[in-house]
């Protein structure tokens, strides 16, 4: 037999496999961290120049102190990145990075991070800075 009952109406195989791919496709596949688009229009991610960086000590795990151009409107803004696998200090003024600058103030241990500086993981879990052509202007919002 081809057929199953269902609430007392038969339904064929084949309709049951569509049901079940239209459950999955537009059920199943809604992922609850997805974003609107209003959302996203929400992220302040500027690019910005490295000015300078040092040592930071006091972290728990290896970190760099580093301040970030981003133009006239929000001015050097510092933070601390877990950078120092693929980076030496002395080497990152003048880089071109992407940081977000408008999420809230955050102490790190004695340091108060003013935006989140970011970057990709490699295949180590250590982090790569995303950095930006350096034509784009300081303080530029990604769109």
């Amino acid at each position: 037999m081809n057929e199953i009952g269902f609430l007392s109406t038969k339904l064929s195989l084949t309709s049951l496999a569509w049901i079940n791919f239209f459950f999955y496709f537009c059920v199943m596949t809604q992922d609850a961290s997805l974003i609107s688009w209003d959302d996203f229009k929400k992220i302040e991610i500027r690019k910005g120049t490295i000015v300078k960086a040092e040592p930071f000590p006091e972290a728990r795990q290896p970190a760099y102190k580093i301040w970030v151009d981003f133009g006239a409107e929000k001015g050097v803004l510092k933070t601390s990145a877990q950078v120092t696998r693929h980076y030496l200090p002395e080497h990152l003024p003048g880089k071109a990075v992407m940081g977000v600058t408008n999420f809230p103030k955050k102490q790190i241990g004695p340091l108060m991070s003013e935006f989140l500086l970011v970057g990709f993981e490699d295949e180590s879990k250590a982090i790569i800075l995303a950095t930006c052509d350096p034509q784009v202007p300081d303080g530029a919002i990604l769109k």
